[in-house]
């Protein structure tokens, strides 16, 4: 089915093919099977990870022996089970219990599922059912209207959820989903703008212009005494967040609700920490106490989304903002003015970066709430910082781009003594066609390979955006990019021309000058 899926470029005859496969799934397969289609070992409503990397997998692949598909072939369920089992293997040892189960799953498997597999295990099915093409499907088979399934999505934040509730409960099914406290819901998203003319241009000339705050994401759910926080990817991560906890219980004065906001890590003289500070707090489940005194952490709240009993989507967001006020003090909401005056934003930009903080949200204020869509309703503008960086090394692909050497070894030149040292890595920012001639490119500047990476001439120039550059003990360079992305090639540029190492100490530096420096 997945290739006939990928062979069908015409939306309906994609949509014909889905819907003929969907009717022929027993109610149990319905959950794993839209999970694997749409590019996701588990449903996305589960927050278990499977941790295999493509190095485990390219090893197995090289070492798996004869199929015995032919007395026990292999069934949608049977892979499912195995994914549990794999998300479900820890500690001492689990690596090699994760290998034997992939192993002994593969071996099950013609050869030519192979790389069907492997897509699904890194999110990459590139097979043209996104999740609005099974929602599309779904609506066809069970005669729902369209939009009904969408909102439902929106709600649930998992295509399978929603399959299965159509398909086995039918419309009136769909029609009860509403918010469900302590079931987190796909956050709603942001285009990137290059100026604030710009967003004032698309919002009618106003705009509520916020802080970007350098900080996680979180969605707060409350109802009577138990209160639950939940990561942008909808983790729970209440239990690492005890101080967010108590500013929640003891300055919101509502007992039920479910509320957006920004969670900021605070160094000294109450400035800002870097993100890789921040994420040590997201990540403790031990001593969480002793860590919180370390890395204490301000709340921002910036959006209301349902409040005793009413679920506030489908009103303005300039509503959904007069209602949080209501219910949370100042200092808890986001920094923010409303303006028609491009200088008004502006100021607010320079006053968010001197904050420390990344930059601006502009959201128009007649705009709802879409859970899980990016669009114009909201903006984000932040300054952008670019390196030229040249590629030592690449590993080759998974899935869809096994053929390519698509995971590039970024390096910077240390000027002292002219070696280029490792910076970061990225997969980020490429067409397929731009994937085959770097491929194609660095085999020729090729000096050594492994069986998973080939190490190149430091001669091909990338210029490269990020996030943040972070300390990292796993580089000599000492220095490592967040978020690096592959913005061109930079033929006209030697190696010796790149960025140095000296140039990434000093943005490094820079970084500081409105932030925090953590002492950890």
């Amino acid at each position: 089915m997945c290739r006939i899926l990928e062979a069908t470029r015409k939306r309906t005859a994609k949509v014909e093919v889905l819907s003929r496969f969907l009717t022929s799934l027993s109610p149990e397969e319905i959950v794993p099977t839209v999970s694997f289609i749409t590019g996701h070992p588990l449903p996305e409503s589960d927050d278990r990870v499977l941790d295999v990397g493509a190095r485990t997998l390219w090893k197995i692949d090289k070492s798996s022996g004869q199929s015995t598909l032919g007395s026990n072939p292999i069934t949608i369920l049977d892979v499912y089970r195995l994914f549990e089992k794999i998300a479900n293997t820890s500690g001492t040892g689990s690596r090699t219990r994760k290998e034997q189960i992939i192993s002994s799953l593969l071996n099950r498997m013609p050869k030519s599922d192979f790389e069907y597999l492997y897509r699904i295990i890194f999110g990459e099915m590139r097979i043209g059912a996104v999740e609005g093409l099974v929602l599309e499907s779904v609506s066809k088979i069970s005669s729902i209207n369209l939009e009904e399934v969408r909102r439902a999505y929106l709600l649930l934040g998992d295509p399978s959820l929603v399959a299965k509730l159509a398909l086995t409960e039918g419309r009136e099914g769909v029609r009860q989903v509403g918010v469900q406290l302590f079931l987190p819901i796909r956050p709603m998203l942001a285009e990137m703008a290059n100026t604030v003319e710009e967003v004032l241009r698309e919002h009618r000339g106003i705009s509520a212009f916020e802080y970007k705050y350098d900080g996680a994401r979180i969605q707060i759910h409350r109802k009577d005494q138990i209160i639950r926080i939940f990561s942008r990817r909808l983790t729970d991560v209440t239990r690492s967040l005890p101080d967010i906890l108590d500013q929640v219980k003891t300055k919101v004065n509502c007992v039920e609700f479910l509320i957006e906001g920004e969670v900021v890590a605070l160094g000294k003289n109450q400035k800002p920490l870097p993100f890789q500070d921040l994420m040590r707090r997201f990540r403790r489940i031990h001593n969480v106490e002793l860590m919180s005194k370390e890395i204490p952490l301000q709340l921002f709240l910036f959006d209301l989304i349902y409040r005793d009993g009413r679920l506030l989507i489908d009103a303005p967001y300039e509503e959904r903002w007069s209602l949080l006020q209501e219910i949370a003090p100042k200092e808890l909401l986001t920094t923010r003015v409303i303006t028609t005056e491009p200088d008004v934003a502006k100021s607010l930009m320079e006053a968010s970066i001197e904050a420390g903080h990344e930059g601006l949200m502009a959201k128009d204020l007649k705009s709802t709430y879409t859970p899980g869509v990016r669009g114009k309703k909201w903006y984000k503008l932040k300054p952008a910082e670019s390196l030229d960086l040249v590629i030592v090394a690449a590993d080759w692909g998974s899935g869809r781009r096994r053929s390519w050497l698509s995971n590039y070894h970024l390096a910077a030149r240390d000027l002292d003594t002219g070696e280029f040292l490792l910076v970061g890595k990225t997969f980020k920012g490429l067409t397929d066609e731009e994937f085959a001639e770097i491929t194609k490119r660095l085999l020729e500047l090729k000096i050594r390979q492994t069986d998973y990476t080939v190490f190149v001439r430091p001669e091909m120039v990338v210029e490269v955006v990020f996030n943040e550059i972070q300390k990292s003990p796993h580089y000599k360079s000492k220095f490592a990019l967040r978020f690096a992305r592959i913005i061109r090639l930079r033929n006209d540029k030697r190696a010796e021309d790149t960025d140095s190492i000296q140039r990434l100490q000093s943005l490094y530096k820079d970084q500081f000058k409105f932030k925090a420096m953590g002492d950890f």
